[in-house]
């Protein structure tokens, strides 16, 4: 492997705990200490001979875009980009260990109702941004034995607990999980041509508190993590 190989893929986590999950599937401990924010290096991975790049971009939409704009500048256009790490479920039915494969990103801070934009929607952006359909089709695909769906994602700059998971119900009916970065990086990708999906893994219920996601926090790296996997090892093979 040459450290200067274009990568298969870059994988963005926003947790180190996300990242571990998914870098030990390879045989790889390292877990990342150092600062966030787009600016730690890239980690590489050989898959079969080839790389595969890891990134912790920390929690939110500004780090997670400096993250995918690193991995842009870096490999350039056309380098697909799998988003991986947990969610709150949203929608009614979706369960603690379900994985969420984005069909569709939506902004859920995004407001411009006022001049005729729909709920959720970045003037000048779509309503909301579509994955890569091979990308989905891999992570739908994968054989895990985890229970993988499709559904839509949708992004806040706010851990979504109870009273706000209410709004958000109601606001957006189809959103099926609610994180901190996936619309940032599906915005990015969008403008900039990098194929792109979503995987998350519903650590909690949108509970009072964050007891329950930091109960589930490990697990469900873990199954989000299994998906991406098998998503890098059919983009390797």
């Amino acid at each position: 492997m040459l450290p200067h190989q274009r990568p298969v893929a870059v994988v963005i986590a926003a947790m180190s705990e996300e990242v571990a999950a998914f870098a030990d599937l390879f045989g790889d401990s390292s877990i990342l200490d150092g600062p966030v924010g787009g600016h730690d290096g890239h980690h590489l991975l050989d898959v079969g001979g080839a790389v595969v790049a890891v990134q912790r971009s920390g929690i939110g939409f500004t780090n997670a875009t400096a993250t995918v704009a690193h991995a842009f500048h870096d490999f350039g256009p056309g380098t697909p980009v799998v988003n991986v790490g947990t969610a709150g479920g949203l929608m009614h039915g979706i369960a603690i260990g379900d994985v969420v494969v984005g069909d569709r990103a939506v902004n859920l801070n995004a407001d411009a109702t006022a001049f005729g934009y729909a709920l959720g929607q970045v003037p000048g952006m779509p309503t909301g941004y579509a994955p890569d359909e091979r990308l989905v089709e891999l992570a739908l695909g994968a054989d895990t034995g985890d229970r993988v769906r499709a559904g839509t994602i949708g992004s806040s700059e706010v851990f979504v607990t109870e009273d706000r998971a209410r709004t958000f119900r109601a606001a957006f009916p189809t959103v099926a999980a609610v994180d901190m970065e996936t619309a940032a990086i599906a915005q990015f990708a969008h403008v900039h041509d990098m194929p792109f999906v979503s995987i998350r893994c519903i650590s909690d219920l949108c509970a009072p508190d964050g007891d329950e996601f930091r109960e589930h926090l490990d697990d469900a790296s873990a199954r989000a993590a299994r998906v991406a996997h098998d998503v890098v090892v059919g983009l390797a093979g």
